[in-house]
């Protein structure tokens, strides 16, 4: 399979319920790479490079989100790969 490079904005009840350590977690059991991050909007926004078959249950997994989380959308869009070849998932502020 092919790899890619998606960025995923997930809107909803996301902020302030463990949703970003909810998404490394899912991005570490996966061996998926990237970073996610809250925005200004209340909304929580991530990019994730992996296997494609990884990326499909990862964004499976966001849909679902955390126990107390309310999850409205996932928007999802591929975009370039990035070839500095990053080794871990990370919460960036």
């Amino acid at each position: 399979m092919a790899v890619k490079r998606l960025t995923i904005t997930v809107t909803g009840r996301v902020q302030g319920v463990g949703f970003r350590y909810f998404v490394k977690d899912a991005a570490d059991s996966l061996g998926i790479s990237g970073w996610v991050r809250n925005t200004d909007d209340r909304a929580v926004e991530c990019e994730a490079q992996a296997e494609e078959k990884d990326l499909e249950e990862f964004i499976g997994k966001l849909r679902e989100g955390p126990p107390i989380s309310r999850v409205k959308e996932v928007a999802v869009n591929e975009i370039p790969i990035d070839q500095m070849t990053e080794q871990e998932f990370e919460i960036t502020y």
